[in-house]
């Protein structure tokens, strides 16, 4: 027998790394519902996690004159010294956050930032405290890096967000990181910095502990709501926080692939170490055009955040009108994070009962063609999330769609 037939007989064996990880539920409910649509049917898809805007003219347009001006090389290893200025004075400008540039660091979007982090500090075993519901990509991250995720329940009752009481007991002597996401996705929920405050008398009382925060949605927050990033209410813990950001959600930028992060030094250097074995230099032509979203006019988040509001609310209210259903004004982001349990028990017309949240939204892809994504795809159950970065006209018939469902369903 030959070398390839043997390996072919063999059959591919996958790492044990990933043998607990598998494809997003996201991932997987958009290329159902995009089957679906593909098939002819009229399906309304509010899974996507991007802005439904155009990145601005004048980023677009600092991209071209880098084309034009052969910035098409590679750049220095985790960003170019131009971007990592804007980075700075970004941090110093909105969130009062003095950094240099060597505490700066630049990547191929905020989850190679993740992981990044994680793989440069992370040995087996340690343990990273994620509150729930959280971002998918959080805990399949930190089992790929061989560590531990301590899920933590956190419901609509609390806001969805950490309790101290909860850290407090949930970090043991292997705890690693907390890792806090705010504006939150899934849930839009935020934390102001009387909700931070008490997290961060805990991690004081805890040197061991290291601080990580996703402030990606940080322009995109509602009403008399204040963002604040936790080394601005506790500079004592600088040396011990990474704070991650990126250019996707204000700039709607998803596609060009830029997250940055500013934290301590060693940490910076070492995540460098991985970055340069893994991608190496983020996109020239994205930084470019980064530099301008970060340096270049901001009046234009205001309309967008308006725009967004009037979304929330009308898809607030309308998921509270509907008998079954439950839903928390957020703060922030551009999701909804539902309660359908008053649904659960209840049987379709087809005579399917409905046990959990993923059965109430494979009913309304299958039945009604929305698709949205169940809380349990978040760790936190029974929820849905849905995206309204979408046209309102889209949300007004997914909505009557989501309650001509539920009122068809019997008890």
């Amino acid at each position: 027998m030959t070398v390839s037939a043997k390996i072919e007989e063999a059959g591919f064996r996958p790492a044990s790394r990933i043998a607990s990880v598998g494809v997003s539920k996201i991932l997987q409910i958009g290329a159902k519902a995009a089957a679906m649509k593909r098939d002819g049917l009229p399906v309304i898809i509010l899974g996507a996690g991007e802005p439904d805007f155009d990145t601005p003219d004048n980023v677009k347009d600092a991209a071209k004159r880098a084309i034009d001006a052969g910035e098409t090389k590679y750049t220095a290893l985790d960003g170019t010294q131009a971007l990592k200025k804007a980075i700075v004075e970004k941090f110093r400008r909105e969130n009062g956050v003095d950094y240099t540039t060597e505490e700066v660091t630049v990547a191929t979007g905020a989850k190679q930032i993740l992981f990044n982090a994680f793989m440069a500090s992370i040995d087996p075993g340690d343990e990273v405290i994620i509150p729930t519901p959280y971002w998918t990509s959080y805990s399949d991250i930190v089992e790929i890096c061989g560590g531990v995720s301590v899920l933590i329940p956190c419901d609509a009752a609390a806001g969805f967000r950490l309790q101290a009481e909860q850290l407090e007991k949930a970090i043991t002597p292997k705890t690693r990181w907390v890792l806090l996401n705010s504006p939150s996705n899934p849930s839009g929920a935020a934390y102001s910095a009387e909700d931070y405050r008490p997290l961060l008398d805990v991690l004081l009382r805890h040197p061991h502990v290291w601080l990580m925060v996703d402030d990606m949605y940080e322009h995109i927050v509602y009403d008399d709501f204040a963002f604040v990033t936790p080394v601005a209410i506790e500079p004592r813990l600088k040396e011990r926080t990474l704070t991650i950001n990126g250019v996707s959600k204000a700039y709607a930028m998803t596609g060009w692939r830029i997250g940055y992060a500013g934290g301590p030094k060693a940490l910076i250097k070492a995540m460098a170490v991985i970055q340069s074995q893994a991608t190496s230099c983020p996109s020239s032509v994205s930084q470019a055009a980064s530099v301008e979203a970060l340096n270049g006019p901001q009046d234009f988040l205001k309309g967008r955040r308006d725009s967004f509001r009037q979304r929330r609310d009308l898809v607030v209210s309308r998921l509270n009108a509907i008998d079954g259903l439950e839903c928390r004004t957020p703060e922030g982001a551009f999701y909804t994070f539902s309660g359908c349990a008053g649904v659960l028990g209840k049987t379709t017309p087809k005579g399917k009962r409905l046990e959990a949240d993923q059965d109430f939204t494979d009913y309304l892809l299958e039945e009604a063609h929305v698709a949205v994504v169940p809380g349990s795809a978040f760790g936190l159950s029974p929820y849905f999330r849905i995206s309204y970065a979408t046209s309102e006209a889209e949300l007004v018939e997914a909505l009557d769609r989501i309650e001509r469902a539920c009122a068809a369903l019997r008890t």
